[in-house]
């Protein structure tokens, strides 16, 4: 991590010549601005925020205005607003020469936040949490695909007939890994420059799938490393002429990505769960209550509910039980490392919207004193636990209909998602799949 002064000081010298200004959309992705090095500390000292136009936190994935978002719109002629630099996200970007990277919180000119933007979503929730005494800490696990391709050439293949950099499926097998260990290693050794901590990578349950883990942080903080490394794991992997893969389900015979997501509470620097049963009960309750509700969240994509299968490593329930991987709660560690592990996310998911969901969730729980069930044993696949949302059609009806989340979030945010979730879903009902050309073009 770098401090303001020694950015300035390498700016001085041309050592960075380079910073991004970033902030992470609704999709998930850093947008923003490459600003001359000394020119992001002229601005820095004078205050000025970096302007980019507000039609950037309501559009679709392909870089369309969508009519419907409250805070933008033809109608208010799309204008600007401020990304305030967090400068304690300031960084070196090691895998980029001369660049240091800032992420920021997204406002309106006079100094408010603009309240959908996901940074800002999860800040609002963890001063609830703060409210309580409380300190939401996360863990993100993201699994991604490995291709022999590059970005361009996936792109001009229409993202078919993609390779697998190894063969077989490399669940923890040390050799396969070996092949890729050149792109791996550069990809752990530069978020660990880039200021995160990593624990380790291992191969994945299909060919080509790895993962890499960080040590566990507090929310926001582990947002934002979230969303560095998938944006830095793609540039890299560009770097070394290969492509990464974060979707959820690529292909119907491919097991998918996965986000598990691991929460607990401190108070103060100590974890709350290693005594206080209570407590963790309900965070466990309200988290297993508010699913359905709050899928969209957790399920941002159509694609994301492809993932969902009996057997596949993906959850399908919302039971919960003592590390049982077939659960989409799944209790794991002992004392102070008790944390419940959130398997329903995918590796679409937003970090900020999908942690605020569960610490909203939690709350919830907390406040409303619910209990949760008991714990399954056995296989939650072929249990009679009610099941997760199938369909964005289904996580749409849930939040429409549901009363928790406008509670948490405020109706400009929820109203905001509901149009992002309307969007989706309605951008592919209009899309003709190349199954149903497969299906009907001919026997129909």
């Amino acid at each position: 991590m770098l401090t303001f002064a020694e950015l300035k000081a390498l700016a001085a010298t041309g050592e960075v010549d380079t910073v991004v200004v970033a902030f992470t959309d609704m999709q998930g992705r850093l947008l923003g601005k490459r600003l001359h090095a000394e020119f992001f500390v002229e601005e820095m000292e004078a205050e000025h925020p970096v302007e980019g136009c507000n039609y950037l936190l309501a559009l679709e994935m392909e870089m369309d205005p969508v009519p419907g978002y409250e805070i933008a719109s033809w109608e208010q002629g799309y204008g600007d607003f401020g990304m305030r630099p967090d400068l304690a996200t300031l960084r070196r970007v090691p895998w980029l020469e001369g660049t240091a990277l800032v992420l920021g919180d997204v406002q309106w000119h006079d100094g408010s936040p603009v309240q959908p933007s996901p940074r800002q979503v999860l800040r609002a929730q963890i001063e609830r949490a703060a409210e309580l005494g409380l300190t939401p800490m996360m863990g993100s696990e993201l699994e991604f695909y490995l291709l022999e391709e590059t970005f361009a050439e996936a792109h001009a293949n229409g993202y078919t007939g993609l390779t697998p950099t190894v063969p077989y499926i490399l669940d923890y097998h040390i050799l396969a890994t070996t092949y890729d260990e050149p792109l791996l290693r550069a990809i752990r050794n530069g978020m660990q420059e880039a200021g995160m901590r990593v624990e380790a990578s291992k191969g994945e349950a299909w060919p080509g799938q790895q993962e890499i883990n960080f040590r566990f942080s507090d929310a926001l903080t582990m947002a934002d490393n979230h969303a560095i490394y998938k944006n830095g794991a793609k540039e890299i992997a560009f770097l070394h002429g290969r492509s990464i893969s974060f979707m959820a389900k690529p292909f119907e015979g491919w097991i998918g990505n996965s986000c598990h997501i691991h929460s607990s509470l401190f108070r103060g620097d100590q974890p709350a769960f290693a005594d206080d049963e209570v407590l963790f009960g309900r965070w466990l309750a309200g988290q297993i209550a508010c699913a359905k509700e709050l899928a969209v969240f957790f399920a941002p994509t159509i694609n994301s509910y492809k993932r969902y299968a009996a057997g596949s490593w993906a959850p399908t329930t919302l039971a919960w039980g003592h590390d049982n991987r077939t659960c989409g709660y799944r209790v794991v560690g002992h004392g102070t490392a008790r944390r419940v592990e959130t398997r329903i996310p995918g590796g679409d998911v937003n970090p900020y919207l999908a942690f605020a969901a569960m610490i909203a969730s939690g709350l919830h729980g907390i406040e409303q004193g619910l209990e949760a069930p008991p714990p399954l044993q056995g296989n939650a696949y072929e249990s009679d636990s009610e099941r997760f949302p199938s369909s964005m059609r289904e996580a749409i009806a849930a939040l429409e209909q549901g009363s928790m989340a406008r509670a948490a979030f405020g109706d400009q945010v929820v109203d905001h998602y509901l149009n992002y979730a309307r969007t989706e879903q309605g951008l592919f009902d209009r899309f003709v799949t190349d199954w149903e050309r497969k299906r009907y073009f001919e026997r129909i």
